[in-house]
Order: structure tokens, then sequence, then C-alpha cells
């Protein structure tokens, strides 16, 4: 699947497929004498979403079960209010091939996302430093050190509120081949308080030399993200760029056709927006080499501006 088109997955469904394998459950209901697939080539997910054992137990029967050397991708399910990033590290040894960790494939019938509950993942890149892809589901309680890392190449937060913290240590974060980062940045009742100068480091994008797609997504200030964007020196060596889920209006495509030329980006992704009929033609005519995704039109004129995923 090519990654600046679509990941796999969203906050309203459980992952089917993951860095390209599919998906075998590890949980509660997997029995000692169930037939597992194959170690390697599968992504594997480990949870404890019916709330009959901790996710504790369920991942010490998962390490004794699977032979984990030889897992390239591993998803972490509902936790309740176990913590996983103390027996992911603890167990890393155990993990040599690990590139792609998706810690919180938890769904809105599980758990809200605003109050999917994290503690510091920074142990997690200093004890999997072979990760290229690492995407984290919830921001309640969110710990982040700025990372450094050479391997890294996708970075994910799906948030309802993404908090300013997170964006800073991203944004001074040493990732030098990164390609592809998504930000949601969500509302600021649900902890989403990054502003512009939070997000600046991103923009400038001096640590960030390899980056291909960005996102800034589900915002409730999209107009203010689009007029950042407009004039962000990242953007000229973008070959995608997602403003999408947001309440992004005339205003903030107005600052983006205003802004420096979007023509030599492969996509554009507006999608969940509140743009008028008028100024959804106008962007299309002004990008007509692009693919530009203004499905989801919202009512221009509403009272109310949401973004997709908040709460």
């Amino acid at each position: 699947m090519d990654i600046y088109q679509h990941l796999e997955g969203s906050a309203g469904r459980p992952l089917e497929g993951y860095a390209g394998l599919p998906v075998f459950r590890f949980d509660e209901e997997t029995g000692p004498d169930d037939e597992l697939p194959p170690a390697a080539g599968t992504a594997w997910y480990v949870g404890a979403p019916d709330g009959g054992n901790s996710f504790g137990d369920v991942f010490a029967r998962f390490l004794r079960a699977v032979d984990t050397t030889e897992i390239t991708a591993l998803i972490i399910g509902y936790w309740d209010d176990f913590d996983p990033v103390k027996p992911l590290t603890e167990a890393a040894a155990s993990f040599p091939k690990l590139r792609a960790l998706f810690l919180g494939d938890i769904v809105y019938e599980e758990q809200m996302i605003s109050v999917i509950e994290h503690s510091d993942i920074s142990p997690l890149f200093t004890a999997f430093p072979g990760l290229e892809r690492f995407e984290v589901r919830g921001a309640a309680d969110l710990v982040l050190a700025p990372i450094k890392s050479e391997r890294l190449k996708v970075l994910r937060f799906e948030s309802g509120g993404l908090p300013a913290r997170i964006v800073r240590a991203v944004g001074a974060s040493e990732l030098p081949n990164l390609t592809h980062l998504d930000l949601w940045l969500g509302s600021e009742w649900y902890g989403g308080d990054a502003t512009m100068a939070d997000l600046a480091p991103v923009l400038g994008g001096e640590r960030l030399p390899a980056l291909r797609h960005l996102g800034l997504e589900d915002s409730e200030t999209q107009d203010e993200v689009a007029a950042a964007v407009a004039g962000a020196p990242i953007v000229a060596r973008l070959e995608s760029l997602s403003l999408a889920m947001g309440t992004l209006t005339d205003r903030g495509a107005e600052a983006l056709l205003s802004g420096q030329p979007l023509t030599h980006l492969r996509k554009l992704d507006l999608h969940h927006h509140y743009l008028s009929d008028a100024m959804v033609e106008r962007v299309k005519a002004a990008l007509p080499g692009v693919e530009v995704d203004l499905s989801e039109q919202d009512e221009p004129n509403a009272e109310w501006l949401f973004a997709a995923v908040t709460e």
C-alpha cells in the first residue's frame, strides 16, 4: 500500500493490516491449543479488550506462545489501566527484528480516544532502535522527549487533542530519514493546545530533511494551520500534504491559494471541511495536476464547526 495515499486503520475500526502485513489478534480468547500463523509475515495485535484478563497476563502468554525474534510488526491494543511501556521495554531483546509499532489500536467502542491514557513513551525509541514506523493513538498524559533516530521513517500521532509539549518534542527531534509525519492536533477542550509557534520547528523543516508527507490534521484551528503552512519552508519539498479532518473554511483555503505554489504536490487532502461550493471549485481549478480530496463537505455557514475526531 502506498503510504502517502492512506495508512491502514482509523480510530473507528481495528487494524486489519499493518505495515503491509495481515493482522492476527492475540487476546484473552486466544487459547493454548489455537493454531497461530507464522511469526514472520504477520502483524501481531496484543490486547485485552474484553477485560477478562489484564494486558500484562495476555502479553506474558504472547511472549511464551510466539517466536518474537521473527516479529517485524507489533500492535498494542486495549490495556485498561495497565501501562504497556514497561513490559514492552523489558522484553525488547526478544524483538530484535521489530520495525513497526502501533501503540493503542483502541477503537471507540472500547475507549474514547480522548481518554486513552499513556505515560512516557520515550523509552520505546531507546529500547527499539530499529523502529522505522511508530504510531500512537490517544494523548492523555502522554510524555515524549525529543527523539534521535536514523531509522525512523513514519511517525504518527492520532488524538482528539495533541498537547503542545508533544508537538514541541517532535519539532526538536533529530529524524534525518523521516518521510511521513502525521499530527492530529484536535481540540483544546481535549488537550490540543499547540500554537503556530509550537508548530514552527516542524514547518521550518531543518531537522526533517527527508520529509515527503506532512499531515497537520483534525484541528479546530485549521484555518490558522493552513495560513502557517502557506508560507512554510518545508512545503516545497513535500509530495503530499494533509490538512484534513479539521474546521477548514474559505478563510484557510484562501490563505493556501494566496501562499506559495502547491502545484508540485502529488496529493492535497482536505477532506472533512467547511468550504463553500465556490471555494471548492477554486481549489480544484488552482491545482489541476494535483489529486485533491475535497470529500465530506460540511455546511459552510454552520454555527458550530467541529473537527472529525475529538472526544
